[in-house]
């Protein structure tokens, strides 16, 4: 028999359908830490014959991927815990000892820390339920648990108070109705509230529980009244309440901003004469980069370009240890809300001395990089300088500028400045367009709010060629600080964006493939695959769908101390340099580079090379709070809106899709509702994960993720930031793909309201 021959009656001889996929595997590798022999792998999946050999080629296959290793014939999943990490107390063992498991696990199936007593904080009450701070270690003593942890300390997830909006009952008792949905509702003790202390209902108030012998609902004695919830300055303080973001810099810290001096020009390179500028958007207020470009004069270098890229010297005046410094690191990074900004550092530091303001002295750490006229770097070199801006611009007019609208403020820098900067950023996009970054084309909103904090106006910002001419330069100047470090063998923290998981990948595969579109097992994944991908359904009525999904098999970028490259923008070397006035992970490079390059006697000291991993790991962690704090405000600003529209027609698009039910986002004011699956009429659904779909048990219709679709907002809850909407539009006619895990899996009615009651739509 012919060797294809053999092969075909090799592949006719197994059952696709009882077959585990490489997902399965890896989960089922996970669900057991310790080294797994094939056999009983294969025992695990009741495979024999064939199947086995089919087992053997999965096997072979994920190690070639590099997403197992086998070792003495046994496979074991290489993906390990960092060594420092944030996990999650979630029980006792029978020593008394502390079990926790990662925060953070792609898998389902999260592995088990053991924590010892010995290895606890003295003084430390940590519990179930606790977050903290750990250092990881193989468990060479325990078969049970992979891993043990010395704690690092412990991490305040949530204020020490409780906040929440008051309400007077009929009995004249005032409930508690906390912000945070987990906690339960309480009553207010007002025996010991003051006088001065007035409360209505509606208003927002901290408080703490007292402690409590009896039944019923606990009771709670306020602290603070912090304001009514129908104001908007309220709604945007809840996120920083709820989250424990700090917003009121503590005294020792103001105490020092006074002590403060302006930099001077000593032992730095004098470039006040270079013509830099700023371009930021048209409200910014602390400028943290200045740009310059010029061709490069080098014979050898023809059609070459000059760029530089000049920093605020943030770490001059952040001293480490300092009570600033300690404050910057508490905060991570600075906080955008729609009506205020949250500082990372005092305004006097981030608006004024740091700040590369226009017609000023300003100290900086610069990067001069040269570049070939295909856009390749040929060398870069960093220089702690004095700078004086020349002029500022916003994106808007630079944008005009370079389509030929030139104003009167740019007309004296447009063939001496702007012109050159345009040149050599499109150098620069010969070697992007080469390298081909994840590119995503999705407009931002922007809230436009009124005197009196309210929403105004919700506008569709477009992204502009001048926000992609800044994005390069701050890319290649974060690649050089980068490349610089590593050159130097100086600790850094990178700036990490893993690939799409395996699982994902899957899911990701399987939903393309039931659009027509084919994404191969053999060829490892890319940004460039995935740009090929969007590139074709680009104006096609799959453009939207396919880019949500994408967006969705994304890993969260973070801050890292060992470097795994950056994926969606496709380098194997990346860093944060540039934006130390906003960004800690900034500030820290700015220190590694003094030290690596001596530039100054204020470098990374020993004790944060030590301690990189644990700051990697904490701004990581405040990033996400930031992001997280920034899009519920605009959730609650909306919402209290809309209080006045209960009962009007808004058209959306669906933007999520569970078991539960659709999550709609309305187009002109970029927020989310929730449509609950129990108001869907006429039929019984379920949901398709690969297809992203909910589709009707009988009609066989139903509404797909992307989908545009007619709601009628029913219920605001402005505190909380969430809506909830009837849906208008009829199902359409859809298929359900034939692995989806959920087939003939449909949800009773009984199930349909158990929902109601588990899901938090906020």
């Amino acid at each position: 028999m012919a060797k294809g021959e053999k092969k075909i009656k090799y592949f006719q001889s197994i059952n696709m359908e009882r077959l585990p996929n490489k997902a399965d595997v890896i989960s089922f590798i996970n669900k057991n830490p310790n080294q797994l022999s094939k056999r009983k792998i294969a025992k695990a999946f009741n495979l024999t014959g064939n199947s086995y050999i089919w087992l053997r080629n999965i096997l072979r296959e994920l190690k070639k991927e590099n997403l197992i290793l086998k070792q003495h014939k046994r496979a074991t999943n290489k993906r390990k815990l960092p060594p420092v990490v944030v996990v999650k107390i979630t029980e006792h063992d029978k020593d008394g000892d502390l079990i926790a498991q990662p925060l953070e696990w792609e898998d389902d199936s999260k592995p088990n820390i053991e924590i010892h007593s010995s290895h606890r904080i003295k003084g430390a009450n940590i519990g179930i339920g606790d977050h903290i701070l750990v250092k990881i270690f193989r468990n060479k003593t325990s078969q049970n648990y992979p891993y043990t942890g010395r704690i690092i300390r412990k991490i305040d997830i949530s204020p020490k108070s409780i906040f929440g909006i008051v309400q007077k009952l009929k009995t004249d008792q005032w409930r508690l109705d906390p912000i945070d949905r987990k906690t339960n509702k309480l009553i207010i003790d007002t025996s010991n509230t003051s006088s001065k202390m007035k409360i209505k209902s509606g208003d927002l108030v901290e408080v703490e529980i007292k402690k409590n012998t009896g039944y019923g609902l606990k009771n709670a004695q306020i602290k603070n009244v912090l304001g009514h919830i129908e104001s908007e300055k309220t709604l945007s303080m809840i996120a920083l309440l709820s989250k424990g973001i700090p917003y009121i810099f503590p005294e020792d810290v103001l105490e020092q901003v006074k002590h403060i001096k302006p930099a001077n020009i000593e032992n730095r390179e004098d470039w006040r004469q270079l013509p830099l500028i700023t371009i930021d958007p048209s409200d910014a207020k602390d400028h943290d980069d200045a740009v310059y470009a010029t061709k490069d004069e080098d014979p050898a270098n023809r059609g070459g370009w000059i760029i530089i890229v000049a920093i605020a010297d943030v770490s001059y005046y952040i001293k480490t240890g300092s009570a600033l410094d300690k404050e910057a690191l508490k905060r991570g990074n600075s906080i955008y809300f729609p009506d205020h900004v949250v500082p990372m550092l005092p305004e006097h530091i981030s608006n004024d001395l740091c700040s590369l303001r226009e017609g000023k002295e300003r100290p900086a750490l610069a990067v001069r990089m040269v570049f070939d006229a295909n856009g390749n770097k040929r060398k870069h070199s960093f220089h702690r300088i004095m700078l004086r801006v020349v002029a500022k611009f916003s994106y808007q007019e630079v944008q005009l500028a370079i389509e030929g609208n030139i104003n009167e403020k740019i007309a004296p820098f447009f063939e001496s400045v702007l012109q050159p900067l345009w040149k050599a950023y499109e150098c620069l996009k010969i070697a992007r367009n080469r390298r081909q970054p994840l590119e995503f084309k999705i407009a931002e909103k922007k809230i436009i709010l009124d005197q009196n904090g309210c929403i105004k106006d919700v506008m569709s910002e477009p992204h502009l060629e001048a926000h992609c001419l800044i994005e390069e330069f701050m890319i290649q100047a974060n690649i050089a600080a980068s490349e610089t470090l590593k050159e130097h063998h100086q600790p850094l923290i990178y700036r990490i964006h893993d690939k799409p998981s395996l699982a994902k990948q899957e899911i990701l595969r399987s939903f393309l493939q039931s659009l027509g579109i084919p994404l191969s097992r053999s060829a490892e994944l890319t940004s460039a695959r995935l740009n090929s991908i969007l590139e074709k359904t680009m104006n096609t009525q799959q453009q939207e769908l396919v880019t949500q999904v994408i967006l969705r098999t994304q890993s969260q970028a973070e801050y890292n101390p060992k470097n795994i490259g950056h994926f969606g923008l496709n380098l194997h070397n990346y860093t944060h340099f540039t934006s130390p006035i906003r960004r800690y992970a900034d500030l820290i490079i700015h220190r590694a580079l003094i030290k690596a390059l001596k530039l100054g006697n204020d470098p990374l000291t020993e004790i944060q090379e030590q301690n990189l991993a644990e700051i990697a790991t904490q701004i990581s962690l405040y990033e996400r709070r930031a992001m997280m704090a920034e899009r519920e405000t605009i959730d609650r600003l909306v919402a209290h809106y809309l209080t006045n529209k209960i009962g009007c027609t808004f058209t959306g698009r669906v933007s999520g899709i569970t078991k539960a039910g659709l999550f709609i986002t309305l187009d002109k004011l970029n927020t989310d509702g929730f449509v609950h699956i129990s108001t869907l009429k006429n039929d019984y659904y379920y949901f398709d994960e690969i297809k992203h779909t909910l589709v009707g048990k009988r009609s066989h219709k139903g509404y797909q993720l992307s989908d545009i679709v007619k709601v009628k907002l029913i219920t605001v809850q402005p505190f909380a930031g969430a809506l909830c909407f009837e849906l208008l539009t009829e199902p359409s006619p859809k298929t359900f793909s034939s692995r989806c895990h959920h087939k003939n899996k449909f949800i009773t009615k009984k199930q349909k309201y158990a929902f109601y009651g588990r899901r938090n739509i906020n």
